[in-house]
């Protein structure tokens, strides 16, 4: 007796075998995955590293998992402080001494989550049975720290339940589709079954193995009161009703926002070392200096001192993302570009022998570029870390392999060489969309492409473009800040700057005194040059300009073709830059994430609105009268007649050379929502105009997700909303209603697109 008191006093205080600290023993779990969360409270994905567990509490478990599981492993556990004598005693004799292999084990709940915790897997049985003493010890330490029911609910917790599905919150997701709170009596005794040997036990593997073990569960549970008989035959031919789903973070909703929070989050303090783009530098260390997010895991601590991590300290992301309309937004843009414009593209180019690229490549042009693709491909880098040669990898790339490809209708199975994989993944147009609430910055939909599983580049945050027309709206209200009104006037003619002659697709109203209105609504190039003359010939104040606008680009140097948008910005930064317009001259930053929780739900980070005044008030009502204009009479007019929106909008359309780049921002009194089309290079786009202007491309993406937001009235937002502009300010005379327009002729002067009239843009042409 005085050596078993000695021994176990030994254990206790660590001497012999490992006895976690009490602070350790006061969280024993440390390893939660982070939840990604929407807005209406939808859980949109979790960040593991290796474990996917998410904490779920014991008021969020089906009472069947908790019965099932005392039922089954240790029908004493309510009676007992952590170690069982008398089952310990019968699994001596039985097991160790008769070798009855089906008497049971001695091991307490409490007892196997002390050994999932603290006891690596033992090597010999010598090892195990030294493990054993030390597992009793932590067993009644976690029974003195806490409740029977806080000891269920970790033991829950953290089983692994395989495929991924680490806890009882992702395994009930993973293997039905539900809340733990949801599962039904014949679910939970299937999870609790596979507490015995969760490989043995496998669902998905074992079906038949499983049900029995299942209905073993229900006869504990018969046998210990929590059901009757009656409720087991009435179960007990019941099918597994498996909808076996596995966890990936590449599924589920907006994953390319969860992938951008999961970098800025986790973000170290930029080193230009480390960068080899200069832009993206410089967009990193702003973001470091002025958005509390960007790096916030670096920048703040736990108690313990140690940084945050999103891996393993199961923290709750609140986003700012309305579940509902960012399904809107990615229905709408794969609907568009898999129905209308990637069969279009593809038709145009059949035949050609650059396919995908513009015809005015030559093959060695066309060459290069797969070339340089080769290299950037995995493929080609870990074959160069192996030794190979150019020759040796090159013969790689062009010999026939199975690979399973993306088509819009599911991945397919095929054969085809790397290379020609590499073109065929080409051919794909990219797309990026940003919705956001102009009166604080809430982010309400974010898709940075079509399919985040094949296309990973995020093409609203991180991937830029020229900007073409879209930038228009900011050389006007230059103009409109220098004094002028929508009303003034200018002449309608082409001119020489220095050596830059803009050209224009349309020779409406030429030689005439256009009104500033006229010439935003017709994207009208030889108006907008004439503005950038009169008030930024050398474009040092139009670069101030659009910095103060939120574009964090440092290489946008000034000059006159500046104004036709020669720069590259993102789609989350223009769409911010027009929240300007709509928010009484006041610019809201895109506000990703509102609060942080820990995993015990207390808030340890909250996130207010960015905002900066760029222009007056009055500005921002002349800008939305005149970017009405571009839609009730100019360049985006077939959201009237097309797509049948009849409310108040106000947008800008843009193109850039060679139809490379197509936009449309749009703006309703309360969403701005920008949407990008391209392809993936810039010598890859549609050769026809009527195609690939930002009016085809991208204007259908905003108009089938306005159609459905507007649609769901529970959203809140009305076709029909104004927008909140008070009575005329400025001191032109009385602000044009859009019934004035620009003359009875207003809609004649803009060709639709293939109607012999040239392009209805023409805001492509740009040295």
């Amino acid at each position: 007796m005085i050596f078993v008191v000695v021994f176990f006093f030994l254990v206790k205080e660590g001497k012999i075998g490992y006895m976690p600290p009490l602070d350790e023993l006061d969280s024993p779990i440390n390893k939660y995955a982070s939840q990604v969360l929407s807005a209406d409270g939808k859980v949109m994905g979790t960040w593991s590293r290796n474990e996917n567990r998410i904490y779920v509490d014991y008021d969020s478990i089906s009472p069947y998992v908790f019965q099932a599981l005392v039922a089954t492993e240790d029908e004493r556990f309510y009676e007992h402080s952590g170690v069982d004598l008398r089952a310990l005693g019968r699994a001596v004799i039985k097991r160790g001494i008769m070798r009855q292999k089906e008497a049971g084990g001695g091991s307490t709940i409490t007892q196997q989550l002390a050994k999932q915790l603290y006891s690596n897997t033992a090597s010999t049985t010598t090892k195990r049975l030294m493990q054993k003493p030390v597992e009793w010890v932590i067993a009644v330490e976690l029974e003195r720290h806490y409740t029977k029911e806080e000891i269920l609910t970790m033991y829950l917790n953290y089983f692994d339940f395989l495929h991924n599905a680490v806890g009882i919150r992702t395994a009930a997701q993973v293997y039905f589709g539900k809340r733990p709170i949801d599962l039904t009596l014949c679910e939970a005794a299937l999870l609790v079954g596979m507490c015995k040997n969760p490989s043995y036990f496998n669902p998905v593997r074992e079906p038949e193995r499983c049900k029995e073990r299942r209905n073993i569960v229900l006869q504990q549970m018969v046998k210990n009161g929590y059901i009757t008989k009656a409720d087991y035959d009435a179960h007990k031919n019941d099918d597994l009703g498996l909808h076996f789903h596995r966890v990936d973070h590449k599924e589920g909703a907006a994953p390319y926002l969860r992938e951008y929070l999961r970098r800025i989050l986790m973000a170290q303090k930029p080193n230009r070392a480390d960068y080899v783009d200069k832009v993206q530098y410089y967009g990193d260390s702003l973001n470091w200096e002025q958005n509390p997010l960007y790096g916030w895991c670096n920048k703040n601590k736990k108690k313990d001192g140690s940084n945050y991590d999103i891996y393993i300290d199961g923290l709750k992301i609140y986003t700012t993302i309305d579940s509902r309309m960012q399904q809107y937004a990615e229905e709408a843009m794969r609907t568009h570009l898999s129905q209308n414009l990637q069969p279009a593209f593809e038709k145009e180019k059949a035949g050609s022998a650059n396919f995908p690229y513009a015809s005015s490549l030559s093959a060695k042009q066309v060459n290069a570029s797969l070339k340089r693709a080769m290299k950037q491909s995995d493929r080609y880098r870990e074959m160069k870390q192996s030794g190979h040669t150019d020759e040796e990898i090159e013969k790689v790339f062009n010999t026939p392999v199975d690979m399973t490809v993306f088509t819009y209708q599911g991945e397919r199975d095929t054969r085809m060489t790397p290379m020609d994989s590499i073109k065929y993944y080409k051919k794909f147009l990219r797309s990026g969309l940003m919705s956001i609430d102009p009166t604080n910055g809430h982010v309400k939909a974010y898709v940075g492409g079509v399919d985040f599983a094949h296309f990973q580049y995020d093409m609203v945050m991180l991937g830029r473009r020229q900007v073409g027309s879209t930038m228009k709206p900011f050389v006007y209200t230059m103009a409109l800040e220098d004094g002028m009104t929508p009303q003034s006037t200018v002449l309608n003619v082409q001119r020489s700057y220095g050596g830059w002659s803009p050209r224009n697709g349309s020779r409406a109203r030429y030689g005439e005194h256009v009104t500033l209105k006229w010439g935003l609504s017709q994207s009208n190039n030889w108006v907008t040059a004439q503005l950038m003359f009169q008030t930024d010939p050398n474009g040092t104040r139009l670069v101030s300009y659009l910095h103060l606008f939120g574009v964090a680009n440092d290489q946008i140097y000034p000059s006159m073709p500046l104004c036709l948008g020669a720069t590259e910005i993102t789609v989350g930064e223009l769409a911010s830059a027009y929240t300007a317009f709509i928010n009484k001259g006041i610019r809201c930053a895109p506000l990703l994430v509102t609060r942080i929780e820990d995993n015990h739900g207390n808030v340890i980070a909250e996130f207010a609105p960015r905002m900066n005044e760029v222009v007056s008030e009055n500005t921002s009502y002349e800008m939305i009268d005149m970017l009405r204009g571009v839609v009730d009479q100019g360049t985006g007019r077939r959201l009237r007649f097309k797509y049948d929106l009849k409310g108040p909008i106000a947008g800008k359309t843009g193109t850039t050379n060679g139809n490379s780049d197509g936009w449309f921002v749009g703006c309703v009194p309360r969403l701005v929502t920008a949407c990008w089309v391209g392809g993936e290079e810039r010598d890859i786009h549609f050769a026809s105009t009527s195609m690939g202007q930002g009016a085809s491309s991208a204007l259908p993406i905003w108009a089938y997700y306005m159609k459905k937001v507007y649609k769901n009235k529970a959203l809140g937002y009305r076709e029909d909303e104004q927008f909140d502009i008070p009575k005329p300010q400025h001191t032109g005379g009385a602000r044009p209603t859009d019934e004035e327009g620009e003359g009875g002729d207003a809609n004649a002067d803009i060709p639709e697109a293939g109607g012999g009239g040239g392009n209805a843009e023409a805001d492509q042409y740009f040295d």
